[in-house]
């Protein structure tokens, strides 16, 4: 047997922290080494960030990343590492890994395929590598490899695929398995979406059965660059079987998996598939051999264990809790905020949000210990010595007016006290009637709800927004807007009202699963948390804007249509691409139980409200990327602000439903 212990490390980075950054990196080398590791695998792009945006264009950010390179050299003594940075060679940019021993620079790898959808924009700046000779770089006198290489460190081979070129059909691992390569590294930075890591580890696991392999896998982790968060995902897999899988969504800032990998055993499994094909070209070009001795270790009992919750039933449920916390914890520390205000109207939206800030001290402090929790906040003045955190890091405000009721400020109350927030009220109904007054006068008429509906809706909303900002300003904190993605999807909203704030945590995420995630936090809730049986007092509400008189009866979807059928209807439209009539043909099917002509006007309301609002999509503040049917145009979807408005085919859909109803 010859044995290794390997180490696949997750990292919190942040663009362009150079210190920090290379701190973290120090670290999980360090702990890496204490364990027992004598291979490391770290994340893509972890010295300068995934996340540097046109930043990676500077000539200055390209040479710090080259001396904090040589700045960890002096830790790799008797160990293999591979970091990740950006490299320019022959007028271009490459996203590269380089395998760093013994003190020595071994060599560059660039990446052969760029993330260029969805999210990514990684063709902006990097060029693909797709030549198959090897070329040399100069660095403070030295030159260096530069390539699709294959490292032979000590009679171990070591070949690399960087996050994209996995997931490509024309990826480099099938050369490197006929290259007969004992471990393929895959430093990644994948961004989370619901369901992703279940796609991860078949991709892991298939990778390493048919390329008989031993398979590392890193990721960054945390709330990197405002925008993504990254889970941490690390999966370790040999020949088919997956060795280790570490912790996702924590708030630590080096996470590592470790685990000992058979060397012989994997070459034995790969000499049994039919389908390898060994290279035997001998020593080509692309070859780097180095000197290395690893350490001779005796077999490990093999602990591949998982957090219970993500076997849960209500998995998506659980990420999103933890995914959100994290992602509110690390902006908050990041943009060195000094805590959170959440205009509190006692409605689901602004519930979750302030429920979100209570997971993320509750679950931070479970997994961080108080002390640690602490220090990574050192930055708010007096935080160590606040009796209950919540209350210092958390001002819930709840704006009244005559249109609002009881039910909901009684639950505005209720819930602020349950989750320890600082509590506020401001009776803003003076400022309402003063502004009708004023323009009023103005117009020389007096407004009315049966002319003037929208407008005097909106203005309820926007006299909330000058106080709650005010509060926010007075206690340096970070004002958290509580739109969500199914209003965004049709306007529902007020501009410079109820979207006012510096990041809108939920408006990557429908209003339906929303509801059903508030249930489950009355109920259930993450078992390091427990539930909050106040949210009762949301969740039996109809979900209301409570900005028309009470006598309106005014409701949400009465408003716009069922919200079960808006998001299906936002998903067959903007993430699928449906047309008009087939996605009514689409939508009959799915819900039979609606008439047609209900069905069809439904239809008709949301393409026509789609497109004349994608201007306040364009304004929303900063959101968290959930999953793959986002509307944010400057991540995910692009809309033009001014088009043709369907109108077309929105005739074509009157005509097919007027045909239909004929026969």
């Amino acid at each position: 047997m010859q044995l290794v212990q390997v180490a696949a490390v997750a990292l919190n980075q942040t663009p362009l922290d150079w210190a920090g950054n290379v701190q973290n990196i120090k670290t999980a080398i360090s702990t890496a080494r204490d364990q027992g590791a004598s291979l490391i695998c770290l994340p893509e792009l972890c010295i300068t960030g995934y996340g540097c945006e046109d930043a990676f264009f500077s000539p200055d950010v390209q040479q710090r990343a080259l001396h904090a390179l040589q700045e960890l050299l002096p830790l790799t003594e008797g160990i293999v590492v591979s970091v990740g940075l950006p490299l320019f060679y022959g007028g271009a940019l490459y996203n590269c890994a380089c395998l760093i021993s013994n003190q020595r620079i071994l060599g560059f790898v660039a990446k052969n395929h760029l993330a260029g959808d969805g999210i990514h924009y990684e063709p902006r700046w990097f060029k693909a590598w797709n030549s198959p000779h090897v070329s040399q770089v100069a660095i403070e006198g030295q030159s260096y490899p530069l390539g699709n290489l294959v490292f032979d460190c000590g009679g171990i081979r070591i070949g690399f695929e960087i996050c994209e070129d996995a997931w490509a059909a024309r990826r480099p691992g099938r050369d490197l398995s006929q290259a007969a390569v004992d471990l393929i590294l895959n430093p990644s930075a994948s961004h989370f979406a619901f369901g992703k890591q279940e796609i991860r580890r078949r991709l892991v696991l298939e990778s390493s059965r048919a390329y008989g392999v031993s398979y590392l896998y890193s990721n960054l982790l945390g709330n990197e660059a405002g925008r993504i968060i990254y889970d941490g995902a690390t999966l370790i897999a040999s020949n088919g079987t997956l060795l280790a899988e570490g912790p996702r969504l924590s708030f630590k800032a080096v996470v590592l998996t470790t685990t000992v990998i058979d060397i012989d055993l994997t070459r034995m499994n790969r000499a049994r598939l039919m389908s390898f094909q060994p290279d035997q070209l001998g020593d080509t070009e692309n070859r780097v051999v180095a000197p290395f001795q690893f350490p001779k270790i005796e077999p490990q009992p093999r602990l591949k264990t998982t957090a219970a919750w993500e076997a849960s039933q209500n998995v998506k449920s659980e990420e999103f809790a933890r995914a959100v916390a994290l992602g509110l914890f690390d902006y908050l520390r990041k943009s060195r905020s000094q805590g959170f205000v959440v205009s509190l109207s006692g409605g689901a939206d602004s519930s979750a949000v302030a429920t979100l800030v209570w997971l993320l001290v509750k679950l931070g402090v479970a997994e961080l210990g108080l002390h640690s929790f602490l220090s990574k906040l050192s930055h708010i003045p007096d935080l160590a010595q606040a009796a209950d955190l919540p209350s210092r890091l958390l001002t819930c405000v709840y704006q009244a007016t005559r249109n609002s009721s009881d039910t909901t400020e009684q639950a505005a109350a209720k819930l602020a006290e349950a989750i320890g927030a600082d509590y506020l009220k401001l009776d803003v109904d003076a400022i309402v009637q003063n502004y009708v007054e004023l323009v009023s006068d103005a117009l020389g008429r007096e407004l009315n709800w049966n002319t003037d509906d929208i407008a005097l809706q909106n203005i309820q909303a926007r006299v909330r927004a000058p106080g709650v900002w005010m509060i926010a300003n007075l206690r340096n904190a970070l004002l958290l807007a509580t739109s969500n993605r199914s209003e965004a999807a049709v306007g529902y909203t007020t501009m410079d009202g109820d979207t006012c704030g510096g990041l809108s945590p939920i408006s990557g995420i429908d209003k339906a699963f929303l509801r059903q995630w508030l249930l489950w936090m009355e109920k259930s809730g993450p078992v390091e948390t427990g539930n909050l049986p106040i949210l009762k007092l949301v969740n039996q509400q109809v979900p209301t804007a409570e900005l028309r008189p009470e006598a309106s009866h005014q409701t949400d979807e009465t408003d716009l249509m069922p919200y079960e059928l808006l998001d299906w209807i936002e998903r067959a439209a903007i993430r699928d691409k449906q047309g008009p009539v087939d996605l009514y043909r689409l939508a009959r099917a799915q819900f039979p139980n609606y008439q047609p002509a209900q069905l069809s006007a439904w239809v008709i309301r949301f393409f026509q409200l789609w497109s004349r609002n994608q201007w306040k999509r364009e304004r929303y503040a900063p959101s968290f990327h959930l999953d793959d049917e986002n509307l944010d145009p400057k991540t995910w979807c692009r809309f033009p602000i001014l088009s043709g408005s369907y109108q077309r085919e929105l005739e074509e859909l009157r005509v097919f439903i007027d045909e239909e109803s004929l026969n």
